[in-house]
């Protein structure tokens, strides 16, 4: 926890995915403070026709190498998400390649009934998980 949707566009090769998983798991880990292990990500990719994401205006070009970033997590301080949004960009530049202009993310919090990690157990309730 927490659980990311990674998008991209059909066409990385496998080790290319693995370092963006990394590089992204790496910002979560310093951002949030979370153990190492605490790793959920699922990839998605699409034919490039089924991803639109303009710029809102803001005058950012972005190119096939796109990746968007959807979090679910608990709830995290502005500061957090802040350092999340900054070390994401400057670990998939640095490590990936990919221009910050690609980067999308968004975050949706929820709390500690809404987890599950297995057995049906709530581990956040019993105790399990801090």
């Amino acid at each position: 926890m927490p659980l990311l949707y990674i998008d991209l566009i059909e066409g990385r090769a496998p080790d290319d995915v693995r370092g963006l998983l990394d590089a992204v798991h790496h910002s979560v880990v310093e951002a949030f403070g979370v153990p190492a292990r605490d790793r959920y990500q699922v990839v998605r990719t699409h034919p490039a026709h089924e991803i639109v994401a303009l710029d809102t205006g803001l005058g950012i070009t972005r190119t096939a190498q796109q990746v968007i970033v959807h979090v679910v997590s608990r709830r995290r301080t502005r500061a957090m998400k802040e350092k999340f949004y900054e070390l994401l960009a400057a670990n998939l530049a640095h490590r990936c390649g990919v221009d910050p202009a690609d980067l999308i993310v968004t975050i949706t919090e929820n709390g500690d009934e809404d987890w599950s990690f297995g057995h049906g157990q709530a581990q956040f309730l019993t105790g399990e998980l801090q």
